[in-house]
């Protein structure tokens, strides 16, 4: 990239309309990136150009446009733009900022879960294992997948194939005999020595092959060692060899696309309105890997070649591009989006429509799929409203709330408090700012102080925000930082009463009824013997309803309800689980994974290594009495030379 240019800054409400025209002359023919802006700041609409000030001017000629793009035009206040060296480097970058910036009129790639991948890590005996998240585990990823069932099946295969452990590292370090896995012929018992470094190293490699689509290389290597294993009679290893032979090609027999192993992406469209839907089939080294389907936001845009172009290029600009990519229609720029693929891939990418034979089958495949999901996802929509409008009379609201949030807290007997937070607008939940609050420092069991806590780690942003909401040059605010409509709270009048104090203290207004301006916070309290659909909504200004089962409106808030409950509890189990199965052997200086060990099977785990003494723990292979004090005193929050000799004396 080599420059930015923009216009002068936010003009004030009186200020002349944007002189597009002009802005236009003065820019480069070199490709680059252009964003329009909007008189408070925010991001109209990020494109890229091969030439920028054609493709600018364009905008603002005296041609007929759609009245989507004319409406955007007049609400630019100024525009910038980002000079690239080439228009590969254009597509990248416009990738990159509408990720970020998520302008109001581009066509935006949602998903609110991250696309799951087959991770093989990094160390000395690696693991082969499901992996969603953020790629910070050491090791090499294979996907993305279409979904986590075409995932299983191949962790499945490849365990029975080349026998790698699926354990994570804690299970792995502490075995002292092999696991149910080995016994079923899906482990090689690493963890226990049965497993030969070398023998263990081979199969990551030829897993690595298989999962690299190089099938054809792995059965030839195979054949090969077969034959020289059965030269030097070692028998044993040549039917070992012939066996997994014969399963890989066993698994390659029933993949094939076309009589050969295919590695595509067929995608196909499908709009109502302004409501679309993108659907994924794809095949890896032949392998049907299954559907997924997307739902990107139009932002207005009706036509299903600009939805798709908008697809292909987030979708790819973030995840590896297989060989072919089969589309339903042509699109905007293929023949750059090739290029600038391929060059990312380091391999020939090729973008094809108008196919036919068999990858015409599957392309009608992924039409009627699509058809079908976005008729499904019509249907739910549909009834979100209903109970969106059910809410508002049953609450009294003039207008739909367009942000719901609610607040649970879950704990076992006071043990590892989590607080959590879910969001739903208009169209359902946006799991994208679901937030989970480790609660500390509270009584064991205090749930009012632990609403409180997450209450003003919550609204703290959004208190901050409104004190710079009136000056113009400060950042716009983030999720965080915006209140919501209604805020529910799973919980009685004493609940209710945090919520209110918190946002009183932190100066946000809570609406005094509804339709009152403010948050209106509305309690969720257990209905007679914690029967669903009875609950009591106790609301602001004193009143309190009982809807029933039948109402919608209640049903939508139980929806909410429930989503934060199962949030809180799942982040509550996996806080408990942690604290029960980390070892805090792992921070002593001097304990390495074998010390660890010892010391765990010598004494049967944790409990039995905290009730002994300094003079017991020193009786440990690998462990000097000065380690043992360390051992001791860290384990019961003590200075090293306070550490007792012997144990103390156990309750009789």
């Amino acid at each position: 990239m080599t420059g930015e240019a923009n216009a002068p800054g936010p003009r004030a409400p009186d200020a002349p309309p944007f002189d597009g025209k002009a802005f236009a002359r003065g820019l480069s023919t070199a490709p680059g990136v252009y964003r329009m802006i909007a008189a408070d700041g925010s991001v109209l609409y990020v494109g890229k150009a091969g030439a920028l000030r054609k493709r600018v001017a364009s905008y603002f000629s005296g041609s007929p446009k759609p009245a989507r793009t004319m409406a955007m035009l007049a609400q630019v206040a100024r525009m910038e733009v980002t000079v690239t060296r080439t228009e590969g480097e254009a597509l990248l970058l416009e990738n990159q900022l509408i990720k970020s910036l998520r302008p109001r009129y581009n066509v935006l790639l949602r998903d609110d879960k991250s696309y799951p991948y087959v991770l093989v890590t990094q160390e000395p005996w690696p693991r082969l294992a499901l992996h969603r998240g953020p790629r910070n585990v050491p090791g090499r990823y294979f996907g993305p997948y279409p979904g986590v069932t075409a995932v299983r099946e191949t962790l499945n295969m490849m365990h029975k194939l080349f026998k790698l452990r699926s354990c994570e590292d804690s299970v792995f370090r502490n075995r002292s005999r092999p696991c149910l896995q080995y016994q079923i012929g899906r482990c090689s018992a690493p963890c226990v020595g049965l497993a030969p470094a070398r023998e263990y190293a081979e199969a990551v490699r030829r897993a690595t092959l298989f999962l690299e689509g190089r099938s054809d290389e792995l059965t030839g290597e195979l054949g090969e060692a077969m034959e020289a294993a059965s030269q030097r009679l070692d028998f044993e290893e040549a039917a070992r060899l012939r066996d997994l032979l014969a399963s890989v090609r066993s698994t390659q027999a029933r993949q094939y696309v076309d009589g050969r192993a295919a590695d595509l992406d067929v995608l196909a469209v499908a709009m109502q309105g302004s409501q679309a839907c993108v659907v994924l089939l794809a095949f890896r080294d032949g392998r049907n890997l299954g559907t997924r389907a997307f739902f990107p936001k139009t932002n207005g845009s009706d036509n299903p070649a600009e939805v798709l172009a908008a697809f292909v290029s987030q979708y790819y600009g973030e995840q590896a591009p297989p060989r072919e990519i089969v589309l339903d229609r042509t699109i905007e720029d293929q023949a750059l989006l090739e290029e600038a693929f391929t060059a990312a891939a380091g391999r020939k990418v090729q973008l094809r429509h108008g196919v036919r034979g068999e990858r015409a089958g599957y392309l009608d495949l992924a039409r009627r799929n699509a058809e079908m999901a976005l008729a499904t996802e019509l249907g739910s929509q549909a009834a979100q409203q209903a109970r969106m409008a059910a809410l508002c009379e049953l609450l009294g609201l003039e207008q739909a709330p367009s942000r719901i949030e609610c607040f649970d807290i879950s704990h076992t007997m006071g043990e590892a408090t989590v607080a959590s937070c879910v969001v739903f607008d208009a169209e359902g939940a946006v799991r994208s700012q679901y937030r989970r609050y480790n609660i500390a420092g509270i009584e064991p069991g205090d749930d009012y102080a632990a609403m409180q806590q997450a209450l003003t780690r919550r609204f703290r942003r959004a208190a901050a925000a409104l004190e710079q909401a009136a000056d113009p040059h400060a950042p716009r605010p983030g999720p965080g930082a915006v209140l919501p409509d209604l805020l529910l709270i799973d919980g009685g009048a004493g609940q209710v009463a945090q919520a209110r104090s918190v946002l009183d203290a932190l100066g946000i207004p809570a609406a005094a009824a509804p339709g009152q301006p403010g948050v209106l916070v509305v309690g969720v309290a257990k209905g007679e013997e914690r029967r669903p659909g009875h609950e009591r909504l106790l609301l602001p200004d004193g009143r309190e309803l009982r809807p029933g089962p039948a109402s919608q409106g209640l049903q939508l808030i139980q929806q909410v309800r429930d989503e934060a409950h199962r949030f809180a509890i799942t982040g509550h189990r996996g806080r408990r689980q942690k604290a029960r199965t980390s070892s805090r052997l792992e921070d002593i200086p001097g304990i390495g994974p074998r010390r660890r060990a010892n010391l765990l099977r010598h004494f049967g785990g944790l409990p039995g290594l905290k009730a002994a003494g300094v003079e017991e723990i020193a009786q440990v292979e690998g462990v000097n009495e000065a380690l043992a004090k360390r051992i001791y005193a860290t384990l019961h929050g003590l200075h090293e030379a306070d550490a007792p000799v012997q144990a103390p004396p156990r309750p009789t």
